[in-house]
């Protein structure tokens, strides 16, 4: 299989996987959609190794299949084939391996069903998963904007986490700290718009800017849950795809945030 085959592998199962990533991805100029498209197709095939099982010894080998392929990516000798890590080799220096193998340990909490030890532990999370993910796309297109990437990341992992949490709980599973399931979403809602300041603090170089994209409606989604948090734990709130599309455009242009 070519590369472009397996870019265009990459694609597809972000379509059906993680939407937001691929539209996002296919905003940038087709060299970082390059790197862009396997980087967003590992963390999605992570992201859903834990939930794609109800045993969770084949979850954990699942999670290690990918910390050892990107330690063979580390490595720098002969690596694995197969229709993301192949490209993924391409894009990924050794730094970049070694730090998303960090993400794979993070996602080992997802797992177990038992609810996250509390908000502080929550945000260690998203932190270990979003705002590593979308500093090391950063990195990819160049930028050297770690802190407003990774609180930007923080706050885009607090978005699609809140709109995951009603199927969640309908799977039986816990994703909220103990205690009422509306305030710990608006709470997390609020943590969310607290990273997004601290983003625009931060700044962003211009390279930072093409990978923004993936922001796109993460503001207006957390405004909503805090408006109405008891609708939001039974239904994520309603997309908004053409408002995305131009938010996409603008923070593409701007880097603001």
């Amino acid at each position: 299989m070519s590369l472009d085959a397996d870019l265009a592998a990459c694609a597809g199962l972000l379509q059906r996987g993680d939407p937001d990533r691929f539209r996002a991805a296919m905003a940038v100029p087709l060299p970082l959609r390059r790197s862009l498209l396997p980087l967003y197709a590992f963390n999605l095939e992570v992201a859903r190794a834990p939930w794609v099982t109800q045993e969770p010894l084949i979850a954990e080998m699942r999670l290690q299949w990918w910390r050892d392929a990107l330690a063979e990516i580390a490595e720098g000798g002969t690596v694995r084939r197969h229709e993301v890590v192949t490209p993924l080799a391409a894009a990924l220096d050794a730094e970049a391996a070694r730090a998303l193998d960090g993400l794979i340990e993070a996602r080992r909490a997802d797992i177990e069903k038992e609810a996250p030890a509390g908000r502080e532990a929550l945000l260690a999370y998203l932190d270990a998963t979003a705002g590593v993910l979308l500093w090391q796309a950063g990195r990819l297109a160049g930028s050297d904007a770690e802190p407003g990437l990774r609180a930007a990341g923080r706050a885009q992992g607090a978005a699609s986490f809140l709109g995951a949490v009603p199927e969640l709980v309908t799977k039986g599973h816990h994703p909220l700290p103990h205690g009422d399931p509306a305030e710990e979403m608006r709470a997390l809602a609020e943590a969310g718009l607290e990273a997004l300041g601290e983003a625009r603090a931060a700044g962003f170089d211009r390279a930072a800017r093409p990978v923004l994209a993936v922001l796109a409606g993460v503001r207006r989604r957390l405004r909503a849950v805090i408006r109405d948090p008891h609708a939001a734990v039974a239904a994520p709130p309603q997309p908004a795809p053409w408002r995305d599309a131009v938010e996409r455009a603008a923070l593409a242009a701007t880097g603001r945030v």
